[in-house]
């Protein structure tokens, strides 16, 4: 079974693994349950719809040299894209990028209806979607690879990273400057709590290795984003036994539950620095890997599998 995947190519020096992380540990994942399927990527360079659509010979190209059970399409411009050839049957992944911002649910609708089967991400993307077809639709989270992100000791992470031991640091969900994932929040948050010992790190550039280091080397993860889909930085963390401070965004108050240590804040700054000072004040650790284990990417592989095979 060979399957083509689309998505975006636009980062600068695009790296596959780097910048589509939670696509490849999916494609990953898929390739070591079961050996036959194959796996072919087309990686789109142009922003916008224009951009995106401006792929569609190359794609075609790209399809016409093999015979491919499907395309695998990620968010909805992509999927768009996938479904303007209607030889080959395309499944869409909807990450919530595409449903969350108002300007692309319609195209998100258009995708719904054109895609021989889809995946969201979260119940609440179903929920905020126009339409989502029962009997096409299928609600699959990304997996989590417990071998790379697991607990290690605080120090030693800490040394390999070159972070100083007598620091309290907090790591933000993504580079500050993505307008959705809400920095200045953060940062208002940490002004509150007039504190010079904590020091806010941005999640940018790192490798995944060097992500599963640097959640077992903070004190706390903190995301304060506007929306989400299912974020893969909550999960990994919660994997490294790492506390978590976060909006409710997503499915992160279900995943998260009852876990104690974490917390659930609103956008007012002042909350968000006291779920801080509850996290950095807590001496129990915090084990909330043996909560998340049906987040596990072999498990979740099966069920993207299982989708690939309902088209036969």
């Amino acid at each position: 079974m060979r399957i083509l995947i689309v998505c975006s190519g636009n980062a600068p020096n695009f790296d596959f693994q780097l910048h589509q992380a939670f696509i490849y540990d999916q494609v990953e994942a898929l390739k070591q349950l079961d050996s036959t399927l194959q796996f072919d990527f087309f990686f789109i360079r142009g922003k916008g719809l224009t951009g995106y659509l401006s792929c569609l010979k190359n794609l075609s190209d790209q399809l016409k040299s093999q015979a491919y059970h499907c395309v695998h399409a990620h968010v909805a411009l992509s999927g768009l894209l996938a479904n303007l050839q209607r030889q080959v049957p395309v499944v869409t992944t909807f990450h919530g990028s595409d449903i969350n911002v108002p300007l692309l649910r319609g195209v998100s609708l258009l995708v719904e209806m054109l895609s021989r089967r889809t995946i969201y991400i979260s119940h609440r993307l179903v929920e905020k979607a126009i339409y989502a077809g029962k009997a096409k639709r299928s609600v699959i989270p990304c997996g989590v690879d417990f071998a790379l992100f697991r607990p290690r000791p605080k120090q030693q992470s800490r040394e390999q990273l070159g972070l100083s031991l007598n620091k309290r640091y907090i790591l933000f969900s993504s580079s500050f400057d993505i307008t959705v994932k809400n920095y200045p929040l953060a940062k208002a948050a940490l002004r509150l709590l007039h504190d010079e010992t904590i020091e806010l790190l941005e999640l940018k550039n790192y490798t995944r290795k060097l992500v599963a280091l640097l959640l077992s080397a903070v004190d706390l993860a903190l995301m304060t984003s506007y929306s989400e889909g299912s974020p893969q930085f909550v999960k990994e963390a919660l994997a490294c036994n790492c506390p978590v401070v976060s909006t409710d965004v997503g499915d992160v108050r279900l995943v998260m539950g009852d876990i104690p240590g974490c917390h659930i804040t609103s956008y007012d700054s002042a909350d968000v620095a006291e779920k801080i000072r509850l996290v950095l004040s807590n001496t129990a650790p915090v084990v909330s890997r043996g909560h998340i284990q049906q987040f596990d990417k072999q498990l979740i592989a099966k069920q993207v599998r299982g989708v690939y095979q309902q088209l036969r």
